[in-house]
């Protein structure tokens, strides 16, 4: 099975409501779609997200990336050298993770569809069941609380809730939600970079004083403070969790090296896809670091590849947070993994499984 082609396709899906963090307001799902073809008649399917104020990456800079710099090293190579290709994905340019995501996550599909098996068996086989949480975007802490009860009615157990653009009324957010679901779901409160180190302990302090249990605190300060990190993480009960502080292997050593972070959140947009996602998950394996399993904004078909990861990896990714697809006003996939609500279930199709996709536009130049 040879490479012959890579097509670049947009997939736009409308949220049930707008995503709101600290960083960014989104409404609709804008991804680029990768299609790998092979002289089998097999596709590969990939998908990136631009997300301009977390990896840099745009839709320009994706299909530019994609386009010059990894294709061509693609064109005619054995789809059974898995290894050698992800590294040629990988030297093809630097960072530009988002870009090498979505073209692995195509070949990683091909890999187990020459083998005719789903892709969580060609990497170690698990239990094909998984839960996710939900976002509870940052808003009126009315909304933000009825957000919470409904996703509970609909059997979410864990609540991620954005915060992190005014702390006073971040705590009092926080308050009131706990109160709302009390017993019934996990809380994991997300800052996305928004609190200073001092801002954060502040918070906890105050949230764990009035008796708010939090399962971690995600991000509290800015990607490159891992001494602020540290700070944190050294001076709360809560657990703390590194996401954008770390994208690649060398950055998880560093950082478990430095006791800067409690938990890992690896995100393939973030990792350039599943080889650096599977190192990543080893190496906090071996130091018993947990891990969580997240996404950007994106579609079924990239969250597919997330989940058939946690899967396999199970030892190491202990937690979940994979609703993109949920999000969305409909899933433009057919075939392949199963979104229902909290439980994410993965059909014995070869590779993701997917059939087709709806509404693929040609890629605007």
């Amino acid at each position: 099975m040879k490479i012959t082609d890579i097509e670049l396709r947009m997939l736009r899906v409308p949220l049930k409501t707008p995503f709101k963090t600290a960083l960014r307001t989104v409404d609709t799902v804008e991804d680029i779609v990768v299609l790998v073809r092979t002289d089998t008649g097999h596709t590969g399917h990939g998908e990136a997200p631009a997300t301009a104020v977390i990896t840099g990456d745009t839709h320009g800079s994706i299909a530019e990336a994609i386009e010059r710099f990894i294709k061509p090293r693609l064109i005619g190579q054995e789809i059974a050298n898995l290894n050698r290709i992800c590294g040629l994905i990988q030297g093809a340019l630097e960072r530009n993770t988002s870009a090498k995501a979505a073209v692995e996550i195509a070949v990683y599909d091909l890999w187990a569809q020459l083998y005719d098996a789903p892709l969580y068996k060609m990497l170690g086989g698990g239990d094909p069941v998984i839960t996710t949480d939900i976002t509870i975007s940052v808003d009126h802490i009315d909304k933000m609380v009825a957000d919470s009860i409904s996703a509970v009615e609909r059997g979410f157990d864990s609540l991620k809730i954005k915060v992190g653009k005014d702390i006073g009324l971040d705590i009092e957010r926080v308050k009131a939600i706990h109160a709302a679901v009390e017993g019934r779901a996990l809380l994991r409160l997300d800052a996305n970079q928004g609190w200073t180190p001092k801002q954060a302990v502040y918070a906890m302090h105050a949230l764990e004083d009035a008796g708010v249990l939090l399962e971690l605190l995600e991000q509290p300060v800015k990607a490159a403070d891992i001494e602020g990190l540290k700070y944190v993480t050294e001076r709360v009960h809560t657990p703390v969790m590194a996401d954008e502080s770390v994208f690649g292997p060398d950055q998880v050593f560093d950082l478990i090296q430095r006791r800067a972070a409690d938990i890992i959140n690896i995100k393939l947009m973030k990792t350039g896809g599943l080889s650096n996602a599977i190192r990543i998950a080893d190496i906090a394996s071996i130091y018993g670091v947990q891990c969580m399993i997240g996404c950007m904004i994106e579609s079924a078909i990239s969250v597919a590849a997330a989940v058939h990861l946690a899967v396999a990896k199970a030892d190491a990714i202990s937690k979940v947070d994979l609703d993109g697809p949920s999000l969305g006003q409909f899933n433009p996939v057919e075939g392949g993994v199963i979104f229902n609500e909290s439980e994410i279930s993965i059909t014995e199709a070869p590779g993701l499984g997917i059939r087709q996709i709806r509404g693929l536009e040609p890629l605007a130049r």
